[in-house]
């Protein structure tokens, strides 16, 4: 059997239609298929649960040969979805299961492929880690399975078990296309389709990962939150968000308190510096006089009378030395 066929029973036709549909037919004819966006993105993902996780199983008991392999030999999959997730412990429904009836499903891996004699695993993340959380081998089935496939079985793993948060899904796409994925096998791995994938992307790109990373899932916080926040981005914003992500306050908070106190700190107007002021005449007299205004980061100095134009082309020339000037005392009040 060739190892398409062997494919066929584990990734269905109808995520390959839906990524057709949304390149080749024109906006009329889609128009007519019914709810794009989230809506869409929700049915397709209920039903490729059923239908595709029951087909992994059947292609995984297939005939296939089961073998057992050292947990500490497999690796997680070379593409990560989920910005973070608690471990399991003994007292998990799935740890439970298996300590009682043994491993009644094996997982998928493939052979790594810069590792020899090692395996990631592409479809079973949990299961793998309860039977390593009970000191046991791992039934596996071992496949020839090159990166989309991976990916694609990750994707079916995902909608068998809770779903990726928004912001997940967002970091998952942008992740997979800036590896090089093209957007139809992106479409596969997600259940969506061409314009709620590009909205993932632009989330993605548009929130800094650092800001992202220290928010968390947020499983709370949907689509609509996190395209507004991405909306808001800015560099000024950015260096608040980073500001506040620092805190101690931030990171004692849940996930979804520290997206809420990231909209908050958006939302918050900035208090204006004063404005500031003054005329400037020299000490020794002379037919030149300024008006100096300062306001937060800004200084404004505007020379007046007849001789403004020649004092200000000698300070104009003179401004690095000034600033020289100026940082060698700033260095000497340090060392002081």
């Amino acid at each position: 059997m060739s190892r398409r066929d062997r494919l066929k029973g584990l990734f269905d036709d109808t995520a390959q239609e839906l990524a057709a549909a949304n390149f080749e037919n024109g906006p009329a004819e889609n128009a007519t298929r019914g709810p794009a966006g989230p809506v869409r993105s929700m049915a397709l993902t209920l039903g490729r649960m059923e239908e595709e996780a029951r087909a992994m199983q059947e292609a995984l008991l297939s005939g296939e040969r089961v073998v057992e392999l050292d947990p500490a030999d497999i690796e997680a999959s070379f593409i990560r979805d989920r910005l973070s997730e608690a471990p399991l412990d003994l007292d998990d429904e799935l740890v439970q299961s298996i300590a009682e009836n043994g491993q009644e499903v094996p997982i998928l891996v493939r052979r790594h492929p810069t590792d020899e004699g090692k395996y990631q695993v592409a479809y079973g993340h949990r299961r793998l880690q309860a039977v390593k959380l009970l000191g046991r081998k791992v039934q596996a089935v071992v496949r020839s399975l090159d990166d989309i496939d991976v990916v694609v079985a990750q994707g079916i793993e995902n909608s068998a078990r809770r779903n990726l948060s928004y912001i997940e899904r967002a970091v998952f796409a942008f992740n997979l296309e800036s590896k090089g994925f093209e957007r139809p096998v992106i479409m596969r791995a997600l259940s969506t389709d061409k314009t709620e994938l590009s909205k993932l992307i632009s989330v993605a790109k548009a929130v800094p990962a650092a800001i992202v990373t220290a928010v968390g899932p947020a499983p709370a916080a949907g689509r609509r939150k996190w395209i507004a926040f991405a909306q808001e981005m800015n560099p000024a914003a950015v260096g608040r968000l980073e500001r506040l992500v620092a805190g101690e306050a931030f990171t004692k908070a849940a996930s979804d308190e520290r997206f809420e106190m990231a909209v908050a700190e958006l939302a918050r107007k900035q208090t204006k510096a004063e404005k500031t002021e003054y005329a400037w005449k020299p000490r020794s007299g002379g037919r030149v006089n300024a008006r100096i205004t300062t306001s937060g980061t800004s200084f404004v100095l505007a020379l007046k009378t007849a001789e403004a134009p020649n004092f200000g082309d000698y300070i104009s020339r003179r401004l690095d030395e000034l600033y020289e000037a100026y940082r060698s005392g700033k260095t000497e009040e340090a060392g002081d």
